[in-house]
């Protein structure tokens, strides 16, 4: 049995928003980020690094990656939009940068 997300909408998601960096903005119910990294190399080093989270988290980002930029979006399919796990996948990213 599924249990029961908190599904956030308009007005609760900027208020989650402000606990990460300021670039995630929330639109079309995902919450959404570019990065940018100095190359190529770079760039595929952090979405490997990505990987593994979203793997352990069971949580995959949505992403798009042209050269040292990389796109993420994040949503939670099964609730039909932004949920504590896309926060929490939010967050970890955040993490990841700083090591």
């Amino acid at each position: 049995m599924k249990t029961l997300l908190k599904l956030y909408n308009t007005k609760t998601c900027p208020l989650q928003l402000k606990k990460l960096h300021l670039d995630w903005k929330f639109n079309d119910n995902g919450i959404e980020k570019e990065f940018q990294f100095l190359n190529f190399v770079k760039a595929f080093e952090f979405m490997t690094q990505v990987a593994v989270v979203a793997e352990e988290q069971k949580h995959h980002p949505e992403w798009k990656n042209v050269y040292n930029k990389l796109q993420v979006r994040l949503t939670t399919h099964d609730s039909g939009g932004v949920t504590d796990k896309d926060f929490d996948l939010a967050l970890a990213l955040e993490q990841l940068l700083k090591q």
